[in-house]
């Protein structure tokens, strides 16, 4: 197993690390940095910008419009834009819908969608989870009844993330009550400009409304707007969940978050504390952990041999090193790092001023990331299945 990186792909990081520099903008970057709040406009100007490169499907093969790279190119695309303070990439449509129309779509549905999600221009949310049905997707009851060449769709998604600046929403749905639950569900997209869809933003702690409830009442959806067979959506829910897993350990975003994490302890003085920074140093051990991992699975598909299977071990590691460094933030800024008031950013409260500009906004993220534990498949359920599939 070699987990160095070649002179070839080293030349390619520098290609992308050039590029991004270039045509990142600096207020963008710094917004990143820092954790401030980024605007519909702030995410989607990047992925346009990505777009118009041909690099906003980073991970899609060439037929379908993609660089075409391979698994250690994509990794090191990820690496330098998280490094460089570039937005995330919002996963829904480029990294988890885009995939599922390229493998079970039609060549229709695929001409149709495919060149929106690709120049950043389309905004697609996710339509999983319900009342009652997250960790058990399965239980979901959003009902898709068919009516001639249409489906009539009724019902209720929750935590539907960005959901209010979504113009599409891929959902699953249910179109049959017989036998297991898995075997009665169906893929659909559905325009979220149809009357009858209706978004209801939730006001979070930090006056934020990251998350939505999306309701159906009688939308009229066209057949053709159906991904594969009927009743085979949960095939393909599992095939978009392992690349939401993957998203969601993100290793390089919590290498950029392990820096500003030591910033924030040295501007606060408790950088010198031997027992805050054996708490930052065993922090940096788990971090380096999660890349030999995500290295061992890009130089097995590298090698050509059988790349592993820990997606659920990935989302694990990675969601808990998310929730430690927020924790480690906030109890280095201690009242600095006070629940985010847009009104008080405004005034300047935390500005550099009064020298609390690198601490803003701590509580917010402490509390945003409990989430990820949850979402994506909840932990518990994740060693679960982690067990079962090294046990049997």
């Amino acid at each position: 197993m070699d987990l160095a990186f070649t002179p070839e792909e080293q030349a390619f990081r520098e290609e992308v690390r050039h590029w991004v520099k270039t045509h990142l903008p600096d207020e963008l970057a710094h917004k990143v940095h820092n954790a401030l709040r980024l605007t519909r406009e702030d995410m989607q100007s990047w992925a346009k910008t990505l777009g118009r490169k041909g690099w906003l499907g980073y991970g899609w093969p060439k037929a379908f419009g993609g660089p075409g790279w391979n698994a250690v190119q994509k990794h090191l695309f990820e690496e330098e834009c998280a490094l460089a303070g570039a937005p995330r990439v919002v996963p829904f449509g480029p990294v988890m819908v885009a995939p599922v129309i390229m493998a079970f779509g039609n060549a229709e549905q695929q001409q149709r969608f495919l060149p929106g999600i690709a120049s950043g221009e389309v905004w697609w949310s996710q339509g999983y989870s319900e009342p009652g049905s997250g960790s058990d997707l399965a239980s979901l009851k959003t009902r898709a009844e068919r009516v001639g060449n249409t489906y009539v769709v009724n019902g209720q998604k929750t935590w539907t993330t960005l959901g209010q600046f979504g113009e599409w929403i891929f959902c699953l749905v249910r179109t049959s009550t017989e036998g297991k639950p898995q075997t009665g569900i169906s893929f659909l997209l559905i325009d979220m400009k149809s009357p009858g869809v209706s978004v209801r933003p939730i006001k979070l702690l930090d006056g934020e409304c990251e998350v939505n409830e999306v309701w159906f009442d009688n939308v009229v959806v066209p057949a053709d707007n159906l991904i594969g067979q009927e009743n085979k959506g949960w095939d393909y829910a599992k095939y978009l969940l392992a690349h939401e897993r993957t998203n969601i350990a993100d290793v390089n975003r919590a290498k950029r978050e392990l820096e500003r994490l030591k910033r924030i302890a040295k501007a606060e003085g408790v950088y010198d504390d031997m027992r805050f920074r054996d708490e930052i140093a065993k922090l940096e051990v788990d971090v380096i952990a999660l890349e030999m991992m995500v290295l061992r699975v890009l130089s097995a598909e590298k090698s050509g041999k059988q790349s592993l299977d820990i997606a659920g071990l990935l989302k694990i590691r990675g969601s808990e090193i998310q929730q430690r460094y927020s924790e480690l933030m906030m109890l280095a800024a201690g009242p600095f790092s006070l629940p985010f008031i847009q009104e008080a950013m405004d005034a300047g409260w935390q500005g550099d001023h009064v020298g609390a500009a690198h601490c803003a906004p701590l509580a917010s993220t402490y509390f945003n990331m409990r989430k990820t534990t949850i979402y994506g498949g909840s932990n518990e359920v994740q060693r679960n299945i982690v067990a079962k599939t090294v046990l049997g």
